[in-house]
């Protein structure tokens, strides 16, 4: 599979913040924690509970769509109806 090369558009994470820069290649669990300043086991909790962004198994890892981080991070910074 060829290495995915394209940039990720950054989202805003606040009005008054600079935007969400993603790499563009998938994202371990690791680079989601960092990502947002949270711990390795915080970001395990948000999948076992389908409360964070949605992964995916490849073979016997967790990865992460930037794409999919990044609608995410939308949707959770967007007023509930």
């Amino acid at each position: 599979m060829p290495r995915r090369t394209a940039s990720v558009t950054a989202l805003p994470t606040a009005p008054s913040a600079e935007p969400l820069t993603l790499p563009a290649r998938f994202l371990t669990p690791e680079d989601v924690a960092a990502l947002f300043g949270v711990p390795l086991e915080t970001v395990y909790q948000w999948r076992r509970k389908r409360t964070g962004p949605p992964g995916f198994r490849a073979g016997r890892h967790v990865r992460y769509h930037p794409d999919a981080v990044a609608r995410w991070v939308a949707d959770q910074s967007s007023p509930a109806a």
